[in-house]
């Protein structure tokens, strides 16, 4: 095992700016005020004023919210979680995404200062376009980004859920502008490795883009609670028991991948949740970050123990192989 005293910072993307290679995914933060906000139990203010102060604290530097998250409600909460640490908080870097669906690109620039006010007038050092479907193309969302920049509005540019052939033109159009796409937001786990198969994974890393994984945990399934106490599916709040992995045939065809977490677990002294979350950081280099959630002071923890130690090269190639053969890749 490959031991550190402290948290290893990446470049995100092209820039200067340097990210842990965990940040800490806010969706959780939603207040329950939409229906995409209710996959969650709702958080008090002063329980995520201490995730926020305890990630920080520990490392992670860097937070990812939205506009879609509770209409704002999570950026509101990330803000005065924020203002509450005060000064020690100054550094925090916040990323957060405009919501194109059934909007055109004029949009991102109308409604830039909703999401500053939202966020108290904190810098944006991340704008996301969330998902590819809105009335307008690529180039018109990037024009419209780049306007951002260049009043000062944004830092750095990012898109989320873009296939491969998209992120080639954004960073196209962005570069002949002067600028870079920085990042890609999307869906990855040792579960879930259909980016390595559609030309995603390959893309970021010819064009230097950070990937951004989110659902990096399958919601839970890698931590192996669910495989030792089906039972716990009942208790879960929102769709995700339905999905395919929290079904007795998922959890069945997922069992060697958890075993395997579980014996390299007892091997470093850490969590199954940690091994998964290391092998995503670390196994393609400094390409992927990803961006798992923490509802409770205990997953906080389990976010900063994994960026503590280091998997080796034998183990990262153990846990992809076995991955292989009951992940989703198409």
């Amino acid at each position: 095992m490959e031991a550190s005293t402290s948290t290893p910072l990446r470049n995100l993307g092209q820039s200067k700016i340097k990210i842990s290679a965990l940040g800490l995914g806010c969706w959780q933060f939603s207040k329950e005020t939409s229906f995409v906000s209710r996959f969650w139990a709702e958080i008090k203010q002063e329980d995520i004023n201490e995730i926020v102060r305890m990630s920080l604290e520990g490392g992670i530097n860097w937070f990812d919210t939205a506009e879609i998250y509770g209409k704002g409600e999570s950026e509101k909460a990330l803000s005065e979680a924020l203002a509450t640490i005060g000064q020690a908080a100054d550094d925090a870097l916040i990323a957060t995404k405009w919501w194109p669906a059934f909007r055109t690109a004029s949009s991102i620039t109308k409604t830039i200062d909703v999401r500053l006010d939202a966020l108290d007038g904190r810098q944006i050092d991340l704008y996301q376009i969330h998902q590819p479907f809105s009335f307008s193309s690529v180039a018109k969302e990037m024009k419209a980004v780049v306007q951002l920049l260049e009043n000062n509005k944004i830092e750095h540019i990012g898109v989320s859920n873009f296939k491969a052939s998209k992120m080639v033109q954004a960073n196209e159009f962005l570069n002949n502008e002067g600028y870079f796409l920085a990042s890609n937001q999307v869906k990855y786990s040792l579960l879930d490795r259909r980016i390595e198969k559609n030309g995603i994974l390959e893309t970021a890393k010819n064009l230097g883009i950070t990937v951004i994984a989110y659902s990096p945990l399958e919601q839970g399934i890698l931590s192996g609670k669910f495989h030792k106490n089906p039972e716990l599916i009942k208790k879960i709040i929102g769709p995700r028991k339905y999905t395919r992995f929290f079904k007795p045939s998922g959890l069945k065809k997922t069992q060697p991948l958890i075993d395997l977490l579980e014996e390299k677990a007892k091997k470093y002294g850490v969590s199954q949740t940690q091994i998964a979350l290391n092998w995503l950081i670390h196994f393609h280099g400094e390409t992927v970050v990803a961006i798992p959630g923490a509802s409770k002071g205990h997953h906080v923890q389990e976010n900063i123990g994994t960026l503590q130690f280091k998997l080796s090269k034998d183990d990262l190639e153990e846990i992809d192989k076995i991955s292989q053969q009951v992940a989703i890749f198409e």
